[in-house]
């Protein structure tokens, strides 16, 4: 059991590469698709050259890799309510992850009258997003308390805030146009890396590791 238990928190660590990787990769079969100002999401957008296959390269297989990393940190912090929440916000992340894919958005990524599928897309981009900021804002406060590891809670806050800030960007990016490619690659980016972080910690810590009282 301690192996898959170290297979399942091991996945955290592979999502930053997979996510890095799937969308390079992708881009390459989409002509002059630009990194720095087109959204992540516009490469499974309809009528997009890689339509057909990037939620199967990025959204899909990450969505498994979330679900599958959630389940672990479920199964090692079994005793903290508070720690099983963050790991149910992680589950949740994968599940919207899958509807990103299933749901792609329109041409361009936004319409002035969004279709459904559109409208379910941003839906579960916000749920996403909502989800991990969430759990890292969590074990910003609980890091210590839980396990011990007041460092793991400083990087934990400092993801949280990076990711609110990026999100203004993002914002800021729609109505100029320029560089919302690039503020949602941090964004995301920040994210991951906290989720390779909290894999990193809970495979290094003592099973049952919890400290005592907590809930």
């Amino acid at each position: 059991m301690k192996n898959l238990d170290r297979m399942l928190l091991g996945l955290g660590v592979l999502i930053p590469f997979w996510l890095f990787f799937g969308v390079l990769l992708t881009a390459l079969a989409y002509p002059d698709y630009s990194h720095l100002d087109q959204a992540m999401s516009q490469l499974g957008a309809q009528g997009s050259p890689t339509q057909g296959f990037s939620a199967w390269v990025n959204n899909l297989p990450l969505g498994v890799l979330f679900v599958l990393f959630a389940v672990g940190v479920l199964r090692r912090l079994r005793g903290s309510r508070l720690a099983l929440f963050s790991a149910g916000l992680i589950l949740v992340h994968g599940l919207a992850s899958f509807a990103t894919g299933y749901f792609p958005c329109d041409q361009g990524c936004a319409p002035v009258q969004p279709s459904f599928s559109q409208q379910m897309h941003n839906l579960a981009g916000l749920v996403m997003f909502l989800s991990l900021t969430l759990a890292s804002l969590l074990w910003a406060f609980a890091s210590k308390r839980l396990m011990g590891a007041r460092g793991f809670g400083l990087f934990s806050l400092a993801c949280t805030v990076l990711a609110v800030a990026t999100v203004v960007l993002m914002a800021q990016a729609v109505e100029t146009g320029h560089s919302f490619g690039l503020y949602q690659r941090i964004n995301y980016g920040i994210s991951v890396i906290w989720v390779a972080g909290l894999a990193l910690m809970l495979s290094r810590s003592r099973a049952g590791a919890l400290q005592p009282g907590t809930t």
